[in-house]
């Protein structure tokens, strides 16, 4: 009787084991999905900015003595950041900060060229230069948005490989913590008003 009391104890223990180990194995796995997932929609959301881009080049070369230096750096701004991809399943921290970094380079020539474009009057009344700018006004808000929703997927997915049970699952099996978004250099500055 002893025997088998044994046996039935030692069953129930790898029974939950087994269970403990497939529900922890499972949940980082679904973390992980939904991590690519979200990145998905961040790139989409860059790809959307990207492909706004040459429409807004076309309208504003349209104007004959616009500063043809701004528009080739908008263009070669925005061709490196679209060359720039990232796996999300290996990302490193390395990888995100060069991404980041391609993408603040074009967010730099477009803000250049939006400053360009208000010594030309008659093309900040162009009834198609404003809806593009509006576009990319908008999408630039859907970027932040979807950035915000890839650190909360990431959040939870690093959550899970720090926390006991699963981070020995997650030792066992090879899962990472994942980097996230972080904010730009200097932008826990205030911007200076000055209205003089």
């Amino acid at each position: 009787m002893k025997k088998w009391t044994t046996l039935i104890i030692i069953a129930v223990i790898l029974i939950i084991g087994g269970i403990t180990l497939s529900s922890s194995y499972n949940s980082l796995v679904k973390a992980e999905e939904s991590i690519n997932s979200v990145w998905g929609n961040v790139e989409s959301a860059y790809q959307r900015r990207a492909d706004l881009i040459p429409n807004l080049v076309n309208t504003v070369k349209g104007q004959a003595n616009f500063e043809q230096e701004t528009l080739t750096q908008v263009i070669e701004a925005r061709a490196k950041a679209t060359q720039t991809h990232i796996d999300p399943s290996n990302a490193t921290e390395e990888q995100l900060a060069q991404f980041q970094q391609a993408q603040q380079g074009l967010n730099s020539a477009l803000s250049r060229l939006l400053v360009s474009v208000e010594r030309y009057p008659e093309l900040k009344a162009h009834e198609g230069f404003l809806n593009l700018q509006a576009q990319i006004e908008g999408t630039e808000n859907r970027i932040n948005v979807e950035r915000n929703n890839f650190n909360n997927a990431v959040k939870e997915y690093n959550q899970k490989v720090r926390q006991v049970p699963t981070k020995f699952v997650a030792l066992l099996f090879g899962f990472e913590a994942k980097p996230q978004f972080k904010a730009e250099a200097g932008s826990e500055k205030a911007p200076e008003v000055n209205f003089n």
